[in-house]
């Protein structure tokens, strides 16, 4: 574990550490402190994104984990996401951990989150991990999926989960359009021009765009499957907006090229809705 987009993994864990100990006092240096892993789904609709806002009122998903947990231990307990998911962008199997001090089985534990918990998210798995997993800086990518449901009506099924695009999409050209987007990159052109970040170089390891029909809203599913190991804010919607664009004609290979030449982000296609995008999985080495 070293350094990854000018990020030192090794004093980021430790800074995490400290954060944890000091939600601990004052209580006894002598109670044992056990780090838990959590595998969470939640539907993003309602929340203001993952990451708490400090003294805002807007719903998150860090704040609901942090509120259950710091009921459940009876004092405050700090959860550290692997990925800072957007306001109403979902996840299958985000992941996160904490440090508790009561003693629980995996079972148990998840059980009790759960019941203090909202309907609009779920604990799958919580489970004991060794002290050094952090489920941001241990991660070594992510994958997303960016669903659009393409029919001239919209699905009442979809309608949380998936763009809705009425107008024909062109699938055998935004697949072309997708072999771009491989390889690492400076992502300037397609992200947040606030992002906060050291570098804004990552690699992107699969870029797939697949049809199906979808049983549940009876039409076209199109979906943008990406894997790298990191993502910038805004940046797969900035590649699934992109690549809308390139399916309904209004865009092509050439502009998209030249978006990563020059970094100007009026060569890529509009951001496409937060509604469409789940984070499908963060990876480990395991």
């Amino acid at each position: 574990m070293g350094t990854l987009h000018g990020v030192n993994f090794k004093s980021e864990i430790f800074k995490s550490k400290l954060s944890a100990l000091s939600a601990l006092l004052p209580f006894s240096f002598y109670v044992t402190v056990m780090n838990y892993r959590f595998t969470i789904q939640y539907d993003g609709t309602e929340f203001h994104g993952w990451q708490a806002q400090g003294g805002s009122d807007e719903r998150t998903v860090q704040g609901e984990l942090e509120r259950a947990l710091s009921l459940l231990e009876g004092r405050r307990v700090i959860v550290y996401g692997a990925g800072r998911t957007d306001a109403g962008v979902h996840a299958e199997a985000q992941v996160a951990n904490a440090h508790l001090t009561r003693e629980w089985t995996n079972e148990k534990l998840r059980g009790a989150m759960n019941g203090n918990l909202p309907r609009d998210v779920r604990v799958m798995e919580a489970q004991t991990v060794d002290d050094n997993f952090h489920a941001r800086f241990s991660a070594v990518g992510k994958t997303y999926c960016y669903r659009i449901f393409n029919a001239p009506y919209t699905s009442p099924f979809w309608l949380r989960f998936a763009h809705g695009e009425p107008r024909p999409l062109d699938l055998e050209a935004m697949q072309r359009a997708a072999a771009l987007f491989i390889g690492e990159h400076d992502w300037t052109a397609f992200s947040s021009a606030q992002t906060d970040v050291l570098t804004r170089m990552r690699r992107v390891t699969k870029l797939e765009v697949m049809e199906r029909f979808s049983e549940r809203g009876r039409g076209r599913m199109i979906e943008i499957t990406a894997s790298a190991d990191g993502f910038l804010r805004y940046m797969v919607r900035s590649i699934a907006g992109t690549l809308l664009g390139v399916g309904r004609g209004e865009t092509d290979e050439a502009r998209i090229t030249r978006a990563f030449a020059t970094g100007d982000r009026k060569a890529v296609g509009a951001t496409a809705p937060a509604c469409g995008l789940t984070l499908v999985k963060v990876h480990y080495h395991e």
